[in-house]
């Protein structure tokens, strides 16, 4: 039959004309109200027997997290205190006597001191390192310097290699180390640097980050504590940070880590002669490194991997916390998310690998593997990100829209409260800024949460390692700049386009927490909303990039 235009018009009419009710069984036929009546009529239906009981297995849990968090920030507090009034002194409870100089048996009565410095494309930090290093006071035959680049940009490495030369013509035993690959990251140039034949003579090894400046007096300060003291594997000094004052980020980020130098590091030290190295700024016994199997690259915190490891061999740790040296904090949110990734990351996955390990180690006490397995590892590891996330940004909004599930005035003010005070101790200058930190805090806790689990997990993301972004005095010669209007082009340079500071985790946990916020405030009680729509617009910050804005 041939194809007829006006056939199929007419045929398109008379579909137009069959109602769509012909097409809609009779059952999906309800209006837009009877729609929300029975998405109401369901929810009804499941709240009670399956939402009410989870949701208050989730507070339980949170609260007990909390109290264990709780009295672990008690425990730090009191003890901090007593180690302050009472404890002595690290040169007093150690074997301590400065090493002299002496003209009759000129320098042979100094160790062999070996320093390494890791970098990987540190083009505006290298100078700083290498010149801090080379100018230790330490005699020039005593010291080698070891700069192991792993710079996969060739003008970078060209430029680092010429900085090593012009020391090298000043007299100074620094030694520049290239790899073919970057097998293990930082642990494995590390790992390789001590394979050197003229590491052999060396009986200590400092290890300074590319944008770590030590004082001159450095190794004369911590050197003794190993020199005399054959029990001692590692001696940390504490960071300083000379950036702190750059950014609001800064400030926060010097907020959290004053409290870990000032309270954690100096509790382990002098309770059970241990703690997480710092990955730099320290000084360990090459001995004790080899005896507790060298450095190893199975996950992305090499440097506490190294030192449980040391200590479940009976090593001892000391921590200077007057002892300090000059660092840099991230000052981009995009580096400090990458940095708290493998921060978070690690330590979770290093408590799988060696959780069993340490319970069965026989040389180290009792209650030494318990301040290790739940303080240093359980507690401030795990479940300090842990709670802070999915209490204050998942369970607490979520029981305002479950009003039957009550959380005890105690859970969601009074303990929280405390713990920010003691961990507000460690920077008492910037006390005014302590609100705007509890916010900053549950935000990053969403992604250092998300971290965690990847390590605990073995995730994909487990042995991410991005090396953190260094940027020396180049915001500030670009800010210097921009004022004058001088130099155009390097304000642009750090500058960054809009859609690349977009977060959308961020985001999405911000319209989240503003629709708990309106329903609190139509129909809550508790008035929640204030502190949702404050987190609410701490999370929308961070979510458009906008959190280091210069202060």
């Amino acid at each position: 039959m041939p194809f007829s235009p006006l056939s199929f018009v007419k045929q398109k009419a008379e579909m137009a004309q069959i109602s769509p009710k012909l097409l809609i069984p009779e059952s999906f036929q309800v209006s837009r109200d009877d729609i929300m009546g029975q998405f109401s009529l369901i929810w009804e239906l499941i709240k009670t027997p399956l939402i009410v009981p989870l949701l208050n297995l989730c507070v339980y849990v949170c609260l007990a997290m909390s109290l264990m968090l709780f009295m672990e920030r008690v425990y730090m507090g009191i003890v901090i205190i007593l180690v302050k009034l009472f404890w002595k002194k690290p040169e007093e409870r150690y074997r301590y006597e400065p090493i002299q100089d002496d003209e009759e048996l000129g320098s042979s009565n100094f160790p062999v001191v070996l320093v390494q410095i890791p970098m990987f494309n540190e083009k505006e930090v290298y100078k700083i390192s290498i010149g801090a290093a080379c100018g230790l006071s330490w005699p020039a035959d005593r010291l080698v310097i070891q700069v192991l680049d792993d710079s996969t940009d060739p003008a970078i490495k060209m430029l680092v290699e010429q900085e090593c030369q012009r020391w090298a013509s000043k007299g100074i035993n620094v030694t520049y180390q290239i790899r073919e690959n970057r097998t293990g990251y930082k642990a494995g140039a590390l790992k390789e640097g001590l394979k050197r034949s003229y590491v052999k003579h060396c009986e200590y090894v400092a290890i300074i980050d590319a944008d770590f400046r030590p004082d001159p007096d450095f190794l004369r300060r911590s050197i003794p504590f190993l020199v005399h003291n054959p029990d001692v594997a590692l001696v940390q000094a504490r960071w300083r940070f000379v950036n702190a004052d750059e950014c609001l980020l800064t400030r926060m980020q010097e907020m959290s880590l004053d409290y870990h130098f000032t309270v954690e590091q100096e509790v382990g030290s002098a309770t059970h002669a241990f703690f997480g190295f710092n990955g730099t700024a320290g000084i360990w016994r090459i001995a004790a490194i080899n005896e507790a199997g060298g450095w190893k690259d199975r996950t992305t915190v090499e440097d506490m991997d190294l030192a449980v490891r040391a200590s479940l061999r009976g090593w001892k740790f000391v921590y200077l916390g007057d002892l300090q040296v000059k660092s840099e904090l991230p000052s981009t949110f995009k580096a400090f998310r990458f940095q708290q990734h493998r921060w978070s990351c690690g330590p979770a996955n290093l408590f799988r690998k060696m959780v069993w390990e340490i319970i069965q180690n026989k040389k180290v006490k009792f209650w030494k593997k318990v301040y290790v397995i739940y303080s240093f590892f359980f507690v401030r590891k795990i479940i300090a990100h842990m709670v802070t996330f999915s209490f204050y940004c998942v369970v607490l909004p979520l029981t305002i829209l479950v009003p039957e599930v009550k959380v005890p005035i105690w859970g969601a003010v009074y303990i929280p409260s405390v713990i920010t005070v003691l961990n507000s101790v460690g920077t008492p200058r910037s006390i005014h800024l302590l609100f705007y930190w509890i916010l900053f805090e549950n935000v990053m806790s969403l992604h250092r949460t998300k971290a965690t689990l990847i390590g605990l997990l073995e995730a994909g993301r487990a042995n991410e390692w991005v090396v953190t972004e260094k940027l020396g005095d180049a915001v500030k010669k670009a800010a210097e700049a921009a004022k004058s209007k001088t130099n155009a082009k390097a304000h642009r340079r750090f500058r960054f386009k809009f859609t690349d500071r977009l977060n959308t985790l961020e985001l999405g946990f911000a319209a989240f927490l503003f629709l708990c916020g309106c329903y609190d405030f139509v129909h809550g009680k508790n008035n929640y909303f204030v502190y949702l729509f404050l987190q609410t617009i701490t999370f929308f910050i961070t979510g458009i990039g906008y959190v280091g804005t210069i202060i």
